[in-house]
């Protein structure tokens, strides 16, 4: 009997360590290394200081990037719930072979790196990039598109919208498409039929997809990196930076913990909010 009780502790025993040592230990020694004071001639000291969570908290510069990670993330999930979501209807109602085929293009993309994937964004918005091309043969003045936010969202959505597109499209799968017919057949017009039937029942698919699409984006750091420059920075490039170039370990560590800290915050109303709705909608 004790044997049974043991035999599901047994079996989840190796995924919990490689989730504790690969997950919780790192985060857990990040929060400490937030905590140890910084001299920039020393380097990282033995003592414990919060210095480093009041500076973030109270410098603008700090604020400011804070403000548009989570305002571009936000419009990223925004871009690809009105894209995503339409787009995964369609394909569920496709026949084969044409659902495999559109299938295969949206996926197809995440088998290239996001690296080579934000070099052709760079490409193509840049000042002598096709887009600009277009716009000179056409006798129209270029535009400025390359370091800034509008190339980040763009490469955002681009990379981001198979994440939204595939949990709608798994919610869609058990959707009875009878019951979308029953509500036409009983004098609903299309759009009340997808208000009050389609909508309620892959908003859950909505919102796994967004909390994905959301978090992704808050951590991305290639795109930001390559498509908004040095000027133009989001949480992980600033992290980066204070790893890597000012070598302050600490504030890099305190910077990571605040953002991990937002993005769970925000993640975890939404999902509340969201989830609570559906439920109702549901009955």
């Amino acid at each position: 009997m004790k044997a049974r009780a043991l035999t599901p502790w047994l079996l989840v025993s190796p995924a919990t360590l490689l989730f504790l040592g690969l997950v919780v230990l790192p985060l857990i020694l990040t929060l400490i290394l937030s905590f140890h004071a910084y001299d920039h001639n020393a380097g990282i000291q033995n003592s414990f200081t919060v210095s480093h969570y009041v500076k973030v908290v109270t410098d603008d510069y700090y604020l400011t990037i804070f403000w548009r990670t989570l305002r571009l993330a936000a419009l990223t999930t925004l871009i690809c719930v009105l894209i995503g979501a339409p787009e995964a209807y369609v394909l569920s109602r496709m026949g084969d072979p044409w659902r495999s085929i559109f299938l295969l293009v949206i996926i197809g993309p995440l088998l290239v790196s996001v690296v080579v994937r934000a070099f052709g964004w760079s490409m193509l918005l840049g000042s002598t990039g096709l887009i600009n091309q277009t716009l000179r043969a056409l006798g129209l003045d270029t535009v400025r598109l390359l370091y800034t936010e509008t190339a980040i969202v763009i490469a955002l959505v681009h990379v981001m919208l198979p994440f939204m597109v595939i949990p709608v499209w798994t919610a869609l799968q058990k959707l009875d498409p009878m019951v979308e017919a029953a509500a036409l057949t009983l004098g609903a017009s299309h759009f009340t039929a997808l208000r009050r039937v389609v909508l309620p029942q892959v908003s859950l698919g909505m919102l796994s997809g967004s909390l994905i699409v959301f978090g992704l984006s808050a951590s991305a750091f290639a795109i930001p990196g390559l498509l908004g420059g040095r000027r133009l920075k989001m949480a992980a490039t600033l992290v980066y930076d204070e790893y890597m170039s000012e070598l302050n370990w600490p504030l890099g560590a305190t910077i990571a913990i605040i953002v991990l800290v937002a993005n769970l915050a925000i993640m975890l109303g939404y999902n509340r909010v969201v989830e609570t709705r559906a439920r109702r909608a549901l009955g």
